[in-house]
């Protein structure tokens, strides 16, 4: 058995690697030949314990993402093992991995959801994770400009996040960017919605991915009212944890507007039908993500 870093990660995987894998995995479990395992979380003194995985057979890997998390700070590591005889292949540093999968799952949905000719990107959040979308989103994207919007209006994080994704940036207010925006991404940590649904333009693809917790949201009512549908990896985990999902009023969420990313890849939901119709991505991170990219990894390490 191997300890796989970050930095070997990095150096095997691309975005574009990891987004065929996921994609395959996600088919595979829209199909019922996959399985997940639900986020379980224990919490002793202001500390916890996360873990999640998925069996994946049609790549040959099973597996748990186990983490803690401490005054807000996490710590990931992966295991993973064959689904062919059941060993133990590997460990993983998940950071690397993590960011991968989320934003490389964003691309996945937004290939479905969102308007092919894209032009505009509204980013919430300045941190890695949203320096990770912008990055996926214009290798696939015909991007033109990047809205910045973070509780610092540093002009600096503009010029790095340019630099990162190499698409003109700068930095906007909440309402501006939401109102401006083809393609929405919310990346932040914020507890309440981060602009009124209602700014959203006809045609917008907004992907909710900041917050896997039932007590906060990024986006509105409005905004999940106007949706004509809102993917998510997985209901199970979503409608427990996702609390754009949970706390969203029935009326502007009914279950039957929802839809599965597996379902989407499988052929079995619909994606975007008209160029005016708004649709959300809500991601809340689940195994089968993990699973499937340490796979990967570990195929290419070993050379597999």
């Amino acid at each position: 058995m191997i300890h796989v870093t970050d930095q070997m990660v990095e150096a095997v995987v691309s975005a574009a690697d990891a987004r065929a894998v996921l994609a395959d995995a996600f088919r595979q479990f829209g199909q019922g030949d996959a399985a997940m395992q639900a986020r379980i979380r224990s919490e002793a003194g202001g500390v916890k314990l996360s873990t999640l995985g998925a069996v994946i057979p049609g790549q040959e890997v099973l597996g748990a993402k186990v983490y803690s998390t401490i005054k807000g700070q996490f710590s990931f590591v992966i295991l993973l093992f064959s689904s062919v005889d059941g060993r133990a292949l590997a460990t993983f540093d998940a950071g690397a991995i993590t960011r991968l999968r989320t934003a490389g799952c964003s691309v996945i949905a937004a290939q479905h959801l969102a308007r092919p000719e894209a032009s505009t990107l509204a980013v919430f959040g300045s941190g890695p994770l949203g320096r990770a979308h912008a990055m996926q989103l214009a290798e696939v994207f015909p991007l033109r400009q990047v809205l910045l919007v973070s509780r610092s209006s540093d002009p600096a994080l503009a010029a790095e996040l340019e630099a990162a994704c190499g698409i003109p940036t700068r930095m906007a207010l909440a309402n501006e960017a939401a109102a401006e925006a083809d393609i929405v991404v919310t990346a932040s940590r914020s507890a309440t919605a981060l602009f009124p649904g209602d700014l959203l333009k006809p045609g917008c693809f907004a992907a909710a991915v900041g917050s896997s917790l039932p007590n906060t949201r990024e986006l509105d009512d409005r905004a999940m009212a106007r949706a004509s549908l809102v993917a998510v990896e997985w209901r199970d985990q979503s409608l427990r944890e996702a609390g754009d999902l949970v706390l969203a009023d029935p009326e502007a969420l009914p279950r039957d507007k929802m839809v599965e990313l597996g379902e989407l890849l499988a052929g079995k939901a619909r994606g975007r039908a008209t160029d005016d119709e708004i649709t959300i991505y809500k991601s809340v991170g689940v195994g089968l993500q993990d699973i499937a990219l340490a796979g990967l990894a570990y195929r290419r390490i070993v050379g597999g």
